[in-house]
């Protein structure tokens, strides 16, 4: 009999739960709040950098659909014709004759800010590379410094 009573009080003391109060709800979502900013914040560090990434690696891209270009049709393009003879015949002289493209998978895109990506073609200029490929970074204007310091196809 001495049993049952202890097996009661046991069941009492475990299973009559009142729940939470008021304030221990509002500390527990608290800490929870300061968890959550804690980590977007550094989330978001690795945001920059990872768009600082992915234009490097479509600038690399471009640099190699442009040699494949040079080797078919012997010259690169112009500063007119731009990326977008990676993707279409030009039309604008001058007009290769063995274009065999397209020697992109896909249109010319944007950087990962929104601003299109500047080519220049500088064949014509001594003792400099063949072309140029910009992306001014998010700043979109040239020169700065961090996130918004340009990114060029020759310094990579």
């Amino acid at each position: 009999m001495k049993k049952k009573k202890n097996c009661r009080k046991w069941k009492k003391l475990f299973f009559l739960d009142d729940g939470f109060t008021f304030v221990e709800t509002i500390a527990v979502l608290a800490i929870m709040l300061i968890l959550t900013a804690s980590v977007g914040i550094s989330a978001f560090k690795y945001v920059d950098k990872a768009k600082i990434l992915s234009a490097k690696n479509q600038i690399l891209s471009y640099r190699m659909a442009l040699n494949a270009y040079y080797l078919d049709c012997g010259v690169y393009p112009s500063t007119e014709q731009g990326l977008q003879a990676l993707w279409e015949k030009p039309i604008l002289y001058p007009i290769p004759q063995n274009w065999k493209g397209p020697y992109i998978e896909s249109e010319v895109s944007i950087d990962p800010w929104g601003n299109d990506f500047i080519y220049k073609n500088k064949s014509s200029e001594k003792d400099t590379v063949p072309f140029e490929i910009i992306s001014y970074g998010s700043g979109g204007m040239a020169g700065g410094t961090g996130n918004e310091e340009d990114l060029v196809s020759w310094k990579m």
